[in-house]
């Protein structure tokens, strides 16, 4: 067992004087993810500063590497041999290092995406708690076995640079280092989120994701709006009858072909997880003045955001800016759309069902196509085995002296559900540091510092429990 109040004192120290600091350096590099910035020069700059901390970190036969794969992004790849003398298994731990670009630059007054400032216990910035703190968490989490002389397993840590864009390199990564990888017994990914910064959170799900262009083109030229409304449909509201297809306006609930059956056991978790954070689950968000959830039932929200599909226009092409619109009856209009899909629905399957009803029979026999960009499927965690489950258990209360909550997530890791598939035996710990207010990708993103701590301690606690199994 790990001695907590050691660990904590280790933990402290290497995160203020070590951690911390680089970080600050990492949140200062501009490296977006290649779906943002195909030619972004930052990106190796970012990878080769948190390799650089790795081999400082001087770890008794660790061997680290950047693995380059030619027109791909790079990884991260380190190989930390076991010291337990036998039934040594193989843990993966798992990070991302690219960002995608801050939503805005409306941040408050000193704030900046790319400026780090430490502010009331929080390291502001982007990139911090997405996912630059995952190598340096996973590193000082074994760190702590090492320091304690607990006879650990094998572990390799992994840090990806396309995660943002989908991790469409990391498939091919996972293939070329299949030999050096081995058969994880259990896989940590720390790019997840959790509901309050008291607990130790546990991700149960992940949604999967369906991202393309809806093309809209009724005319070959912009015409008076005088002389053509009336006779010619406007695009953008063609564009909102093929929306319709999919989402009902007035609830904002998507057709039945894009739902799955939910289980019970995650409808329990709901209902616990509403418990524990009450009103706060949909009072953290940003609203205006007098504006509404969509629902006031927590339990309903959260399985909204966890288990049924979603639509957002995310972006929109076609349209002149305000100062330059005039009476024109535009010629097409293109919208971003993102489906967010349940964890149990096959994104292969989902993808070319939502390019059907999309583009069948489109009305007034405008020309209508939709691009589909990105499809990844969601996870499901595996029932965890009892081991775990204590160690799951053990390592809230000895961190944050409060039980472990589970808890869906609305968002996407490709990377699981590849994962998943891969290594069906495999047990899976998925955490993070998105927290009430830390806001990824928009602005005054922040990292929770003291959650960090605690958070690479309960790693720490976990992989010495595992390293107890046979």
């Amino acid at each position: 067992m790990v001695d907590a109040a050691k660990a904590k004192l280790f933990v402290g120290e290497k995160w203020d004087h070590s951690i911390l600091p680089t970080l600050q350096e990492y949140i200062s590099i501009p490296n977006q993810s290649p779906s943002y910035d195909p030619s972004n020069a930052h990106l190796d700059e970012a990878v080769q500063l948190l390799f650089n901390w790795v081999e400082k970190q001087h770890i008794a036969g660790a061997k680290a590497q950047i693995s380059r794969i030619e027109s791909r992004t790079p990884i991260i790849l380190i190989d930390i041999p076991a010291t337990k003398a036998d039934h040594a298994k193989t843990v993966l731990l798992y990070g991302h290092c690219d960002k995608q670009p801050p939503l805005t630059d409306k941040w408050a007054e000193g704030l900046h995406p790319y400026k780090p400032v430490i502010r009331d216990g929080k390291l502001y910035g982007r990139g911090g708690a997405d996912d630059g703190y995952a190598v340096f968490a996973a590193i000082t989490s074994i760190q702590v076995l090492k320091e304690q002389n607990i006879p650990h397993d094998r572990y390799v840590i992994i840090i990806e640079a396309s995660e943002e864009s989908g991790s469409p390199d990391l498939p091919y990564y996972i293939e070329h280092h299949k030999n050096d990888i081995g058969v994880p017994s259990l896989i940590v990914c720390l790019d997840s989120g959790c509901g309050n910064y008291e607990q130790l959170w546990m991700t149960s799900s992940l949604r999967g994701l369906l991202v393309g262009e809806l093309c809209v083109e009724i005319l070959t030229d912009g015409v008076h709006s005088g002389h053509a409304s009336g006779i010619v449909a406007s695009s953008f509201r063609i564009a909102r009858m093929l929306i319709d297809r999919i989402e009902n306006l007035a609830d904002g609930s998507i057709v039945q072909d894009f739902h799955v059956h939910i289980p019970p056991a995650r409808i329990e978790q709901a209902k616990y997880q509403g418990e524990v954070l009450g009103k706060e689950i949909i009072e953290e968000f940003p609203y205006v003045k007098g504006a509404q959830p969509v629902s006031h039932d927590l339990v309903t929200v959260l399985l909204n955001r966890a288990w049924r599909p979603a639509l957002s226009v995310t972006g929109a092409d076609g349209f002149p800016t305000l100062a330059q619109a005039g009476n024109v009856l535009r010629p097409y209009t293109t919208l971003k759309l993102s489906l967010r899909i349940p964890p149990t629905l096959d994104a292969e399957a989902a993808g070319p069902k939502l390019k059907e009803i999309l583009e069948k029979d489109p009305p007034y026999g405008a020309k209508v196509s939709f691009k589909l960009e990105k499809q990844g499927s969601g996870w499901e965690s595996p029932a965890l085995k009892q081991w775990l489950e204590e160690a799951v258990k053990e390592a809230s209360q000895a961190y944050f002296g409060l039980p472990h909550v589970y808890a869906g997530e609305g968002g996407s890791i490709p990377f699981m559900g590849m994962l998943g598939k891969r290594f069906p035996e495999a047990q899976f710990v998925i955490t993070g540091l998105l927290g009430p207010g830390s806001n990824a990708h928009g602005p005054n993103e922040f990292l929770h510092i003291q959650y960090g701590k605690h958070l690479t301690g309960a790693v720490a606690s976990i992989l010495a429990s595992q390293a107890k199994q046979n």
